[in-house]
């Protein structure tokens, strides 16, 4: 059996695993660490590098602490990692300014002048838009797309971009933290969107870069998931509490390896995320692309075949929003008679648990009150950053009970929503895997099931999939998996969710009130944003 550590980085934290790989991938041990998002002037979003750094190394050390297994033993390590940020480092790797999360929505002056002028096609210039399309088979047409934060650097920070280097996302900048290198792999440079993925033409794309405006010494070499990125280096060894000289591997984003990691590797796959943000991906063999709904078929992990997928920006993210201000806001709230703010871990382990069964006492549709989750604006089936959350429906008989089932249904009912336009134009799978933290309540899994109308299966650990196609990219590097398609034969659902067709009904009727909220309110949401 060969050890490796496989590092999640999270929105919010890192969840670092030790796995075991023989006959299939076993995990021995975990540890997590949280960091800082930090919000700029409402639609900035930004995080420190340091912290992320920091996180990585106590929680390697911690795994040492939790297992028997010795640092000499590992055999590797890589990443799952959040996409589409921006970390532009100087030519020693420091980065010039913090790093932008995927979440910065700060570029509406870049995209405008970019994008959105002459004739154009869902919002975006017809011809640009044609070039990209043909070029990437997808198009920048989001205000949180990385090129736009590079453009906003450049026009507002023009001494920081003088000292650009190279351009890196979140987990390249570790990579290079620990080896020196820099490097992206084929899906990160795809998440840029100034990709050429045509046959005999894969890598950076030269006719994008002009069209937007990048300058291609900046952007770094491109590898494959399942290649050695470099060794690690002494200082980075010293650090994390392993021996120098590790092969650490190039992983891929939390968009490519959590579809790995819940065993969805054949064309027709779809699997349902819920961490802090969500989304709905199903493996197809050929790019497709729905430039109306913002839904692309990605590069991911695997060669020749695509995750045809559709974001939601805050889906866990709004559970975590219900637990401090619906719950915690209250004064009085006991567990076993204790009181939960005076213990972190009860926090965030006992109390969630305690509001999902909770919730389950309230009749499915939550009294009528229907909660629009875009809490930091929308990207699928509509791209507005100025979407926000509504409270809808509520009356006399409304209690808080009833406000917290809402936020669940409404999460779902976002996902339902991504979902069948997905199914407008591909075939999604029957059976739905079920992954992320938020698929560790039961009452969610059913909720999902009864929402979309299709069978859910959750895995074993669904909180750690993106790691455990960490682990696999690293198996096939190592030489120890002959190749990611073999992976289903390592997971298996735990638990299974069947519709309950009463159920249903009712949360068909309260489906589409939800998918008319936007609609109703987008003229509103401007105006309320204007002066922020």
């Amino acid at each position: 059996m060969k050890y490796v550590i496989a590092y999640d980085i999270g929105t919010t934290g890192v969840k670092t695993c030790l796995f075991g790989i023989g006959k299939n991938i076993e995990l021995i041990a975990d540890a997590h660490q949280g960091y800082g998002l930090y919000i700029v002037g409402k639609v900035g979003a930004e995080q420190d590098e340091d912290e992320w750094w920091s996180a990585m190394c106590s929680t390697t050390k911690k795994l040492f602490e939790a297992a028997d297994i010795k640092s000499s033993e590992i055999a590797g390590i890589s990443f799952c990692s959040q996409m589409q940020g921006l970390v532009l480092v100087d030519k020693n790797g420091t980065p010039v300014r913090r790093p932008m999360s995927y979440m910065d929505q700060r570029a509406v002056k870049e995209i405008k002048e970019g994008m959105a002028h002459g004739i154009q096609i869902a919002g975006g210039n017809v011809f640009k838009l044609t070039k990209s399309l043909i070029i990437s088979r997808a198009a920048s047409t989001s205000v949180k797309d990385p090129v736009w934060k590079y453009k906003w650097v450049e026009h507002n920070e023009p001494e920081n971009f003088k000292r650009i280097h190279k351009w890196l996302d979140v987990k390249e900048y570790l990579i290079h933290r620990c080896t020196g290198r820099f490097i992206m792999t084929e899906d990160s440079a795809f998440s840029t969107l100034l990709y050429d993925t045509r046959r005999g033409k894969r890598g950076w794309s030269k006719a994008l870069c002009k069209m937007y405006g990048v300058r291609m010494q900046h952007l770094p070499d491109i590898i494959k998931s399942t290649d050695k990125a470099g060794g690690l280096t002494q200082k980075a060894s010293a650090d994390l509490g392993l021996v120098s000289g590790i092969p650490v591997f190039g992983g891929g984003g939390d968009a490519s390896l959590i579809g790995i990691g819940a065993g969805c590797v054949e064309t027709g796959d779809t699997h349902i995320y819920l961490g802090t943000s969500g989304w709905v991906s199903t493996i197809v063999d050929k790019q497709k692309v729905d430039a109306g709904k913002m839904i692309a078929a990605i590069v991911g992990a695997q060669s020749g075949r695509y995750n045809y997928f559709a974001e939601m920006e805050t889906a866990g993210k709004c559970l975590e929003w219900m637990k401090d201000h619906l719950a915690l806001d209250e004064i009085g709230i006991y567990l076993g008679k204790k009181h939960v703010a005076e213990n972190q871990e009860a926090i965030y382990t006992n109390l969630y648990d305690y509001l999902m069964d909770t919730i389950k006492k309230i009749e499915p549709g939550a009294g009528g009150v229907i909660f629009t989750p875009w809490l930091h604006g929308n990207r699928c089936p509509f791209e507005d950053p100025n979407a926000a959350g509504i409270f809808f429906n509520i009356t006399l008989d409304t209690g808080k009970t009833e406000l917290i089932r809402s936020v669940v249904e409404g999460i779902c009912y976002h996902l339902r929503w991504m979902l069948e336009c997905q199914e407008k134009k591909i075939k999604v799978s029957e059976t739905i895997r079920f992954v992320g933290g938020g698929a560790l309540s039961p009452i969610t899994g059913q909720i999902l099931a009864d929402i979309t109308g299709h069978r859910i299966d959750v895995n074993a650990n669904p909180q750690n999939v993106g790691a455990v196609g960490a682990a696999a990219v690293m198996g096939v590097g190592l030489g120890i998996i002959p190749n990611l398609e073999t992976i289903k034969e390592y997971v298996a659902a735990e638990q299974i969710f069947v519709p309950d067709e009463k159920t249903k009904a009712v949360y068909d009727r309260n489906f589409e009130v939800f998918k008319r909220l936007y609609k109703s309110n987008k003229s509103s949401f401007k105006a309320l944003r204007l002066n922020v």
